[in-house]
């Protein structure tokens, strides 16, 4: 087991805007793909922030993939890239395709009282989410700690994640309250935008006091 007690730091990428689907529609689970520019676009922004022989691990959804894909085009330098479904969006069950406007209300209400617990739309919960993700993270860090360290890796993140706007809030909602689970007021409201970049740090939680 490593000695290295620091935390590791993971570059989570949203994916590229999808298609084949009606904007305003629910989707998680939905297996799209997504706009060819665009996830260019967003490849190369996130290469250029890369050292030789990161990791690269995308969800197990086309929209995410592809980018890994165009990302490891540009730079066969990197890590192998692998697909993993715990960074898979939230699944969000018979709701999957429909308008969010056509979704019964009542349903939704439910939710917004037992944000961590419902599951969403006969899917998956909140809490379920937290806990495959927390997961991954510390799966990552054990793996990137392993690694021997060339010094050559500077301020560069150690590790990238392509994946979806529901995995990155429930990343930010792990590193700041992590024995907490959330109320839906309380859930981090996300500023990124299709194809952007932002940087965590994430520390194991066998480490966290």
């Amino acid at each position: 087991m490593s000695t290295d007690h620091s935390p590791i730091r993971l570059l989570l990428v949203r994916h590229a805007p999808v298609t084949g689907i009606a904007p305003g529609c629910c989707y998680g689970a939905l297996d799209l793909a997504a706009d060819p520019a665009a996830t260019q676009r967003a490849a190369a922004a996130i290469a250029a922030r890369l050292a030789p022989g990161t990791p690269v691990w995308s969800s197990s959804r086309r929209r995410t993939r592809l980018l890994g894909e165009a990302l490891r085009a540009l730079r066969p330098d990197l890590g192998p890239m692998r697909a993993d479904a715990r960074l898979d969006e939230l699944d969000f069950g018979r709701w999957e395709g429909q308008p969010w406007a056509a979704i019964d209300r009542t349903e939704f209400e439910a939710w917004m009282a037992d944000f961590a617990h419902t599951r969403v739309g006969g899917g998956e919960s909140v809490a379920q989410l937290l806990a495959r993700v927390a997961v991954a993270a510390d799966a990552v860090a054990e793996e990137v700690r392993a690694q021997p360290r060339t010094g050559a890796e500077g301020l560069a993140p150690d590790a990238v994640w392509i994946t979806h706007a529901g995995v990155i809030r429930a990343l930010d909602w792990l590193c700041t309250r992590p024995r907490e689970l959330p109320q839906a007021a309380d859930w981090p409201r996300l500023a990124l935008d299709f194809g952007a970049a932002v940087e965590r740090s994430w520390m194991p939680r066998f480490q966290k006091q």
